[in-house]
């Protein structure tokens, strides 16, 4: 989805639009080594990735951001995309953004109300004032509203003037920077200080911990925009652009269900999937069979990591079950089996009293830090490719069906000198199996003593 978000812009053409350059990504440290694999294989390497040590809501997030455009004294366009939204009709898309240029250049900040086809419960709402429109398609903004009910929503949609709330925008960074100046200048002046204290880490520039942390939480809407509905003279407008463009918010599964293909019974499946009298429903397998009888209206999702069975009208409530992961300290409340780093990544297979089980993908010219561990042994197969193992003071050339053996204390890397992935099976074992077990002596990438 964050691939299909840039490539949202692939053939977009318009003569004065003075966008950035590039696409610029704002997203949690946790998921760097992820969001750069991802573009990487886009081919946009060189794409400034900005590192929020913690959330801090959209806000910060976008106020980084257009810190970021203007560092060399530039003031581009900005088109703000959540990378979890879909959009089918791109043709539709790029018209609302062609409309919304000449008032995002001449100092709005623009949002892009999505024409709604039905009375939606779970999206927030933005009342347009179509009686005294800016321009052909473009509305002065009334008023944010939150999720409404389902009576209330039917009169939104009866009475014409209400769009949902996409939250997307475009603007200038230079408009957003003085609107965050005038209404929320401690944000301000917290990401200004977390950005020029920051630091480039390899491909990324890992904003100051400390004082991102201490930074103000808000979303867009709040920390600004409802507060240009309220000025009666304000210099910054808010304004609405309605769009048309087979658009979703992809935030939950049953809105994967209103957007995935369906079976002739509303069924929408995907993976290793046998349905027998079922309707209505989503089943997605990911590393497993899946077998459905006799049920109606369910989300079904397997994954390494957990299974979820929802009805798809309480699919948003998953929520409820992060929080409660996270409340008992359990680990698939903050992370995932399989995980990404810089030279690859590892997918847990089995966890025991003592012992785990990982498999090890390393790319091609790729190299772990030279470490070592203090309460874990570790024991590595081969299965595909060649490692080139630093062990003490020897290196020693390991192939498929080869092992090594590596004792708690000593120093180690391995690296892939060939021209295919590497792939290992590590047994470990010890009294502590946790990732902070790791004393890095060297790193290609920059992460001395950080995971």
């Amino acid at each position: 989805m964050l691939q299909e978000t840039i490539r949202r812009m692939t053939g977009f053409i318009h003569t004065n639009a003075a966008l950035a350059p590039a696409p610029m990504i704002v997203c949690n440290e946790a998921h760097r080594f992820l969001v750069a694999e991802q573009i990487k294989n886009m081919a946009f390497e060189g794409a400034p990735i900005i590192l929020e040590p913690c959330g801090r809501n959209t806000a910060p997030a976008l106020t980084v951001a257009a810190i970021h455009a203007t560092k060399n004294g530039q003031d581009p366009l900005l088109l703000v995309m959540p990378a979890d939204h879909a959009i089918t009709d791109l043709v539709a898309f790029h018209r609302a953004l062609s409309t919304g240029i000449e008032p995002a250049l001449e100092g709005a900040i623009v949002t892009f109300g999505i024409v709604p086809d039905r009375p939606e419960t779970g999206y927030g709402y933005i009342q347009a004032n179509r009686q005294t429109p800016v321009s052909n398609q473009v509305y002065p903004i009334i008023r944010f509203v939150e999720k409404p009910d389902r009576e209330t929503a039917e009169t939104y949609l009866a009475q014409g003037d209400y769009y949902w709330n996409s939250g997307m925008f475009l603007l200038r960074a230079g408009t957003w920077l003085a609107a965050m100046e005038e209404f929320q200048p401690v944000m301000l002046n917290s990401c200004v200080n977390a950005f020029d204290r920051g630091n480039h880490e390899f491909e990324f520039l890992r904003l100051d911990r400390e004082t991102f942390s201490s930074c103000p939480a808000d979303s867009i809407d709040y920390a600004v925009m409802e507060k240009l509905t309220t000025l009666p003279d304000q210099s910054i407008r808010g304004i609405i652009v309605p769009m048309n463009a087979g658009w979703s918010d992809v935030g939950s599964w049953d809105a994967v269900w209103n957007i995935a293909g369906k079976d002739e019974h509303g069924n929408s499946s995907r993976g290793d999937v046998i349905m027998e009298d079922t309707r209505q429903s989503l089943v997605l397998a990911t590393s497993r069979l899946v077998t459905c009888v006799g049920i109606e209206g369910l989300v079904v999702v397997e994954t390494p990591d957990a299974v979820l069975v929802a009805e798809t009208n309480k699919a948003q409530d998953v929520k409820k079950i992060v929080t409660t992961l996270k409340a008992k300290a359990r680990r698939e409340g903050s992370a995932h089996r399989k995980v990404y780093r810089p030279w690859g990544w590892y997918d847990l297979l089995e966890l025991g009293d003592g012992f785990q089980v990982k498999r090890i993908q390393v790319k091609p010219g790729a190299i772990l830090s030279l470490q070592v561990h203090r309460h874990r042994s570790e024991h590595w197969i081969i299965v595909h490719g060649t490692a080139r193992v630093t062990r003490g003071d020897e290196i020693i050339i390991l192939n498929e069906n080869q092992t090594a053996f590596i004792p708690a204390g000593e120093k180690h890397r391995v690296e892939n000198p060939g021209q295919v992935a590497l792939e290992i099976i590590e047994i470990q074992s010890g009294s502590y199996l946790g990732e902070d077990d790791i004393v890095r002596l060297e790193d290609r990438y920059g992460r001395a003593f950080k995971i």
